[in-house]
């Protein structure tokens, strides 16, 4: 069904050797969602040991991704439906979200959780450390988009002492005033928030326009950093490799099985699915596909391309599962 974009009801269909529609989804009714909650990073990260090093510190990104939704709410569902700005004619998603390394040729998806309504962002990311630490390996920087930027998170993450990069959001006078210069810097901010003030370290990267988009002078590109000491340039550089995370979207999107129902285990499912085909073409990539050279691990990426490895699952489950050839037709030509 993921090779191929099809559904459950559209899989039976094309294949001959599977059991029926019915007989499929009575099995996938079997499934509940804390099981799929506990099993998901296992099922991830199965393949790591082919390309993680344990011990080894790692670049990794915390991120959302929203699947659109266009059914109706019900008791069932309704604590996994968000509301949110319009996108592909919807408000309405099943939202996820993830965690990533984003340090090239490596770039896994560790584990995937559905988004539920009144769970803090601070308690997924309690349980990707978590995930982490079963892992083995260690961070190096751990990158959040806007969306985190809260007294709460920092405070979480510096209690933690874990090293963090996230955008600074331009409020209040002194923040802009801050965020105006002409040189590459470090600044001090103090966040003011429900809770105590948090003093917060800036990494201010300025970068000249040059007629860009037709724009010219310059652009003060802050970030809030913990547990680094990098130049402001290198802070934007391992940030700006976060939106790798925004490809392996575009992959698993490629590989998403069709579906409309409003059961949330079996969106889940799907979903992790989508997340390990991409896994799976990453460890075979690192495997077989980088270069015998010294220094560094290259892969050469053009050699074995996503849409040819779905294409070589799909044609090694045609010879196993036989395809449909022939149909019954409803009236014949004379």
């Amino acid at each position: 069904m993921s090779a191929n974009k099809l559904s459950v009801h559209s899989i039976n269909k094309a294949v001959e050797k599977v059991p029926c529609e019915t007989s499929v989804r009575y099995h996938l009714s079997k499934m509940d969602l804390d099981s799929l909650l506990a099993f998901q990073s296992k099922i991830l990260t199965y393949a790591n040991d082919q390309i993680l090093v344990p011990g080894k510190s790692y670049h990794f990104a915390i991120d959302f991704t929203d699947d659109p939704y266009y059914g109706e709410i019900f008791e069932a569902n309704k604590d996994y439906v968000l509301k949110s700005k319009m996108k592909k004619s919807t408000t309405t998603f099943y939202s996820y979200v993830s965690l990533y390394i984003t340090t090239k040729g490596q770039r896994q998806t560790l584990a995937v959780f559905p988004v539920k309504k009144g769970v803090s962002k601070v308690e997924y990311i309690r349980k990707f450390l978590a995930i982490i630490n079963d892992v083995k390996v260690n961070i190096e920087v751990i990158c959040l988009d806007r969306g985190f930027y809260s007294n709460y998170v920092f405070s979480f993450l510096q209690e933690e002492k874990i090293p963090h990069i996230v955008p600074v959001r331009k409020h209040g006078k002194e923040l802009k005033k801050i965020l105006k210069g002409n040189h590459s810097r470090y600044a001090r901010y103090t966040m003011m928030g429900t809770g105590e003030p948090l003093d917060l370290t800036l990494a201010i990267d300025v970068q000249y326009l040059q007629g860009r988009n037709k724009k010219f002078g310059n652009v003060n590109l802050g970030y809030v950093v913990y547990g680094i000491d990098w130049k402001p340039r290198r802070v934007y550089s391992v940030y700006k490799n976060r939106f790798a995370i925004e490809s392996s979207y575009r992959m698993r999107n490629i590989v998403k099985a069709k579906t409309s129902t409003r059961n949330i285990v079996l969106r889940y499912l799907l979903t992790i699915i989508s997340f390990l085909l991409k896994n799976i073409w990453v460890a075979l990539q690192w495997m077989f596909f980088s270069k015998v050279q010294r220094g560094p691990r290259t892969i050469n990426e053009d050699l074995f391309r996503f849409d040819l490895f779905r294409l070589f699952i799909w044609e090694g489950l045609r010879k196993k599962l036989k395809f449909v050839i022939v149909v019954s037709v409803l009236r014949s030509l004379k």
